[in-house]
Parts: structure tokens; sequence; C-alpha cells
């Protein structure tokens, strides 16, 4: 390329320069000494933005308008005077005053200065023009002569009086020249214009002392523009100090931050650079190795105790090769370590050992559960199983009872029986299939499955994992959970489980899986049957007496810091909070309360430290406050229509009470009230036909029905109740109701009825006997094919307890009437 063509590629710039008087200062002595020319009356005013300026400095501004352009070029060829006026808009958002101004006396202070154009620049025409001003003196506008094309204004000026230069004056003086000293060595960026000024002025120029002062500070524009209003000399150098006061503690605020930045930059460059260091020396001794090589050597030290597999050998060995030739700051790296990181932390063929001794296993068992006898010896088979095989697995337990009867705790005693970890996580409201079977690792952020974290964090491959909550577990958008258990809990699939971020197969058939449910009608079918259902019915209330004495006030005393000498709860006073406040089938509600006597004797003892508290009968009121179950049972009078059920729900079995009465009209009607499901509404049909049936033989009853509207009704009316259990008990009420006699005696009772008039078996006899047994309630009423359900219950539930087996709806007659 040619010089020309270089020389054409520069942009050109228009420079115009008039030579500055000899009584004013240069351009760059940055101040400008006052001019004994006189200045013009009128001036074209120029709009200033940010702050106001100050008489005798120099200072360079940008001019951004079109307007304004024209005004500086046609002021540069008059007399170089222009006028400096702050708009009452400034500080506010923008970057530069509106473009046309009605009414100027109103948008402009009326104070400004009047200033000589020295240079002007402009690179171009659509460039912004720079000028370099020389400020002069102050003005006071007198009025607004045009606005259009600029503004224009007759002017009056303000010079510094010549005064007396006074020993106050000289104070203030010299107070201002220490602020600005100390000011400066806050922030040196003034240095050079503090040394300049003070060669050039003294102490007998109190007001240019005060106009450089304020000029200096980072004040808001109007606290500016007051000073420079401010005519009289002693005013203004007042109100000058008081900024600069205000600067220097902003200052010092502000070096004392940048001080404890820089000491921390420092603190962390000083450690930074020792730990290179350190790195440095110990690689020339060989002590460490650093980035990629320290993080293979880690894997393979792992891998030295595990027994891989054929194929998460393969993987692993490729993932090293592979991440031998990547750079660390890549992403890929990152993926690529943490997934040999999770690779190399399983547990490949590692197990603890099984501990096979049954009477130790028993003794365990007993002293964490009293009672569940029955689910124990189920426990028991199932370890004698594996003592006989040699090792524990192929089989999936589901504990299945109400909240509260410890089922979960069962599961930390078969991991201690056994010797295994123990790792539990709950299913309720999953919703995303790849909390089980993980997440590919092309997502941010992916990680295996609850399974794969599982074995990670027990460091075996032969842990015991129980699954709270299996019959909550969710389905959505994302996947179905349940679906994905399938292959985990089926002892054929789970020995090549595949999760989707380890990707390499992991045997978990040496994992001993346990499983909690309140109900078994919503776990999906093909999970349930891979599954061994073991029932854990309710508690009746001399086996919650036990519990508590042998289980649940011990650990209440302890964990609030008491002693048997100082708390003791009889079992009188235990019945009476069972009765009372916790007749739920299982033991969460009485611990809760015996947390709450706990507590009230806790704050007891402390104010009074000798006290010792043995709970009576009489106090329980005190301490728990109203009871929550009354002991006046509103349906233990025998009454027409009125017969008592029982019924089985997930958190037990409840008492239900059926109220039938009658309603005179010209015709035969029947309705149900009570949240009644589709079952239990179809079974009151079968019902009330089958006793219209049953009793059509009788001229009287049949003219009732025919005359007569029945309305049923099963209390409470808030609870959804379902279920064709209370077949024979809603029978039973319409038959009362009908023949006009109560039951002869107090009983419950529980059947399936059909239109012909059979008995048929229902379930839950166990939480219905308890149920029934809590409500003092002894004579039940029962199908005659659950009479060996009935006497496959324990003895102590049994006791005390009347049953009477019926095949036919008339036996229930005989019975009842």
């Amino acid at each position: 390329m040619k010089k020309s063509e270089k020389k054409d590629k520069v942009p050109k710039i228009e420079i115009v320069r008039e030579p500055v008087p000899d009584n004013s200062a240069s351009p760059n002595d940055g101040a400008v000494a006052p001019r004994n020319v006189s200045l013009p009356t009128t001036l074209p005013l120029h709009v200033l933005r940010n702050r106001p300026l100050f008489p005798r400095i120099m200072v360079p501004l940008t001019i951004q308008r079109d307007d304004a352009k024209e005004m500086v070029h046609e002021v540069v060829k008059d007399n170089r005077m222009i006028g400096l006026v702050l708009s009452r808009q400034a500080d506010t958002p923008g970057d530069r005053v509106h473009d046309d101004i009605d009414d100027p006396s109103e948008a402009l202070h009326h104070v400004g200065v009047v200033a000589e154009i020295a240079q002007i620049a402009q690179q171009s025409s659509q460039a912004p023009t720079q000028i370099l001003v020389g400020i002069i003196e102050r003005f006071e506008i007198v009025r607004f002569i045009k606005t259009k094309p600029h503004l224009v204004a007759e002017v009056k000026y303000h010079p510094d009086p010549d005064i007396e230069i006074t020993e106050e004056l000289k104070a203030y003086a010299v107070s201002i020249i220490q602020e600005i000293k100390e000011l400066v060595q806050l922030n040196p960026l003034f240095k050079e214009e503090l040394n300049m000024f003070l060669s050039r002025s003294n102490l007998n120029e109190p007001g240019r002392l005060a106009d450089f002062a304020a000029s200096m500070t980072t004040a808001t524009a109007a606290e500016l523009q007051e000073v420079l209003e401010t005519f009289d000399i002693y005013t203004r150098i007042e109100k000058t100090v008081l900024l600069l006061k205000k600067e220097v503690s902003l200052s010092k605020v502000q070096a004392k931050i940048n001080k404890q930045i820089e000491d921390k930059i420092s603190t962390q460059q000083r450690e930074f650079f020792l730990r290179e260091q350190l790195k440095a020396i110990k690689k020339e001794l060989g002590l460490s190795k650093e980035g990629k090589e320290a993080e293979i050597e880690k894997y393979t030290e792992r891998l030295s105790s595990l027994k891989l597999t054929e194929e998460a050998k393969e993987r692993i060995d490729e993932q090293i090769e592979k991440i031998k030739l990547i750079e660390p700051h890549s992403p890929e790296y990152t993926v690529c370590h943490n997934y040999l990181d999770w690779l190399t932390s399983l547990p490949w063929g590692v197990y603890t050992r099984d501990n096979f001794n049954l009477q130790q296993a028993r003794r365990k068992l007993n002293a964490d559960h009293y009672g569940l006898n029955d689910v124990k010896q189920r426990i028991l088979e199932f370890l004698s199983v594996g003592i006989l095989k040699g090792r524990i697995s192929g089989s999936i337990i589901c504990f299945v009872g109400p909240p509260g009867v410890g089922k979960t705790s069962l599961g930390h005693s078969i991991a201690h029986c056994v010797g295994r970890k123990f790792y539990r996580f709950s299913l309720g409201g999953m919703q995303d299939e790849a909390e089980i079977k993980g997440h590919r690792r092309t997502y941010i952020g992916a990680m295996p499955g609850k399974f794969i974290q599982a074995i990670k964090h027990c460091k075996t491959a032969n842990p015991l994992i129980m699954l709270d909550e299996v019959d909550k577990i969710g389905a959505s958008f994302r996947g179905d959970p349940a679906s994905a258990l399938l292959e985990v809990l089926d002892p054929e699939q789970n020995r090549d489980f595949l999760d989707h971020y380890i990707d390499v197969r992991f045997d978990l058939s040496n994992v001993l899986f346990l499983c909690t449910a309140n109900q078994v009608d919503t776990i999906p079918s093909p999970l349930l049957d891979r599954m061994e259902v073991i029932h854990l019915a309710g508690y009746i209330r001399e086996e919650k007496v036990r519990i508590a004495q042998d289980h649940l006030i011990p650990k209440q005393l302890k964990s609030h810091g008491l002693t048997k000498r100082e708390v003791t709860i009889p079992t009188s006073t235990l019945n009476d909070i069972i009765d009372g406040y916790a007749r739920e089938p299982g033991v969460r509600s009485l611990e809760n309360n015996i947390r709450k006597v706990m507590r009230k004797s806790a704050m007891t003892i402390v104010r009074k430290p000798d006290t010792r508290i043995r709970l009576h009968k009489k106090d329980v009121r005190e301490f728990l406050g109203k009871r929550v179950y009354s002991d006046k049972d509103p349906f233990s009078r025998r009454m027409i229509g009125v017969v008592t059920g029982l019924a089985w729900t997930s958190h037990g079995g409840e008492v239900l009470h059926v109220e039938a009465t009658r309603v005179h009209s010209n015709k035969a009607g029947f309705k149900q009230t009570g949240q009644l499901g589709k079952v239990m509404v179809e079974s009151s049909e079968i019902a009330y036909t089958f006793v219209r049936a049953f009793l059509d033989s009788d001229a009287g009853c049949r003219e009732f029905f025919e005359k007569t509207l029945i309305h049923l009704h099963v209390p409470a009316g808030a609870t959804p109740k379902d279920g064709p259990s209370a077949g024979i008990t809603m029978a039973c009420a319409l038959y009362s109701l009908a023949i006009r006699k109560p039951l002869r005696l107090r009983c419950a009772m529980s059947g399936e009825l059909s239109l012909t008039g059979l008995v048929m078996p229902v379930g839950g006899l166990k939480e219905k006997a308890i149920a029934a047994k809590r409500a003092k309630i002894t004579t039940l009423i029962f199908p005659a094919e659950n009479r060996e359900d009935f006497e496959d219950l324990p003895s102590h539930i049994r006791k005390g307890l009347k049953p009477i087996f019926v095949n036919r709806f008339r036996d229930v007659v005989n019975a009842c009437f």
C-alpha cells in the first residue's frame, strides 16, 4: 500500500485555535485569570446537564446537538463568549436536556457562568464537537431575549467584591486548604490539580478558593448550584467547608473499603503463589502428581480392591483412556470425571457377611418390638431359609399396616439381625422415572437413580434397602416410577439392573428389599405380585400399655433429660391416656402425648428442682388438655333402626354406626346419606330390596314399605366410606325399623349380604376385632366362612370376645332379635 493511500484513511479533524489573551491562564494551567476586558450583557446560553461550573477554571465540553454546534461556531466567529447554565432537570435519567424548552425561566437555573471558548475540535459533521472553555465570571439571568434557534439572555454579572481579609476569613481559607490536602491524600487524582492551584493562588482570594474547593467535590448538582448562587463570600466559604468535610468522610469510607478489598486480594494472591510453589516443589521431589495423573492414580487405587465385571472393567478402561486425552478445562472433562468417580465408587463384588444366628435375631426382635408374634415368626422363617441356602435373597417383603405400628422400625431390626447396612428412602409422591433408573449423562446435573446412590452410600453390594410408602408412588408426564420398580424388585431381572447414568449392568439380586405401605389397593398389581405381603394390624390397649412402659417412656425420659425417679406414669394413667387421647391403631399419637407430658414435667422440675412427678388420672387433663375421645358412646343405648358395624380402613379397624328412619308418604322411597361410596350404595340398595322381600309375607310390613320413605344414614357425614362389608349391618337397621324393635343385645357385625340372603365372607377380621375391643363391644357377628380367620387371631385379641358366625340373614335375625 502506498503512503498516500494510508493518509487518505486517517479521519480529518478540524481544529480551530485562537490565541489565548495574555491576561488569562494557558489551557494547561487548569485555571483562568480575571479578565480586564468588559463582558457582554447578552449571551448565547448552553445548557449544562450534570453539574454547574465555577469561575477561574478551564474545562472541556462535548456538544451533541446540531443547534448547539451551530451556536458554538457562531460564537467562535464573534466574541467567543458563551453562557453556561445548569438545567433544573440535572441528575435525572437521560444524557441531555429535552430538545425544546418552552419556558426557560422554569427549566433553567438563573445563575450561571460566562466562559470563553479557547479551542474547538470536530472530527466530522456528524460527530460531537469538542470545546475547551475558560470560565470567567458568575452572572444572573435578567431576562430571556429569544429561544430560537438557541437561547439568548440578558445577564447581570456578580464579580467577587474586594473585601478586607479578616482573621475569620484566613481561618476559613486555612481550613479549606487543610481539608483539600486531606482529600488529596485519600484520593490522589486531585494532587496535580491542587499543586497547580496552590502555586497560583493565595489566602487573599477566599472566593476563588471556595469555588475551586467546591468544584473538587462529588456533591450533587443542587448542592454545587447552591454554592454558585451564593454571592456573599462568607456564606459561600461556609457552605464549601461543609461540602469538603462530607467529601473527606466519604473518601475515608471509600479508602477503608478499598483497603479491605486490597488486603483480601493480596492474601488470596499470596496463598495462590505459595500453593503454586508448593506444587512445583512436590513435583520436583516426586512427592505428588498434578491434575489428571493424580485423578487417574486415585481411580486405579480404588479399583485394586474391587472385583469388576467384564463390562464394567471395559467401560472404566475406556473412560480412563478418554480422560487422558481431554484437557482439564474442557466441559467434557468434567462429565467424564464425574462418571468415572461414580463407576469407581460403586462396591463391585464387595459384600458384608450375613449373620445367621437365629436365637440372636429372635432376641433382637423381641427387644425392639412387643407383640407382632406372627410377623416375627414370618421374619424368622425367612432367615431360616437364608441359613439353609447360605445367602438371603430372592424375596421382597412388604409390610402393610396403619401408621405407627412399627413397619420402618422392623426394617432396622432385620438389618441389625442379619448384619447388613441399612438404607431407607420414601417413594411417596415420586413421579419421575429418573429417580429410579437415573438420568442420562447428556443432561446437565445428571445423577444415578436412588438404588445406585444407596449402593454407593452403603459401600456394599448387599445392603438392606427399605422402600417406604410404596402405595403412594405417583405417575406423571416424566414417566411411571412404579413400572420402573418392576425391574428392580423382580428377582429374575435385577441381577442385570441397568441404570441410565451408570450405563453398566449392576447386580441387585443380593440386595434385601423391604417395602412398607398403608394399604395394598393403590399398589399396581404387577408390582404387588413380586412382593410377599405381611399385614401388621393395630395394637389393642394392653399391647399399647406394654409398648409405652418398655419402649416409649424410657425413650422420652432419655431424650428430655429426665429419670424414672423424677417422672412416673402408672398403668392406670396410661390406660386413661390411651382411651382418651390415643385410640388409633398405632402408637405414634401415644408417643406424642407422652412427649407432651415429659415437656411439661421438665418445665416443672426446672422451676422446682426437687419435685417428683407422679401422673395420676386426675392430672391427665391438666397435662394433655381436653379428651379427644369420649367414653360416652351416643349409640350405646339400644334404639330402633340403629345398628353397629365394623369397618376396615388404611388406618386400622373402625366402629361404624348405621341409622335408619322413616318418613310417612303415599309411595315407597329410599335414600342414603353419609358420603357413601359406589359399592356401599349398592350394598344399601341390596339390603333394602332383600328386607322388603324378606318381610313381604307380613301385611303390616308390606304396607309400611309401600307408604314410607326410608332414609339410611352412616355417621360421620364428612368421612368418605365404601366397601361391601356393611351389608348385614344396613339390612339389620332396615329390619329393626320395619318391625319397630331394637336389637336385643349390644353387638357389632360385619358381613356382605347377597340378594338371596347369603352372608358372604369379609376381610380385615383382626383389625375389626381390635376396633371392637377398643369400643368395649364383646359380642361380634361374622360370616361363617370367617371362622378360621377368627380362630387364627392371637389369643390376647380373642380373649373376652363372643363371636357369632352366621350363614344367612335369618341367622342374623335370630341372634339379634
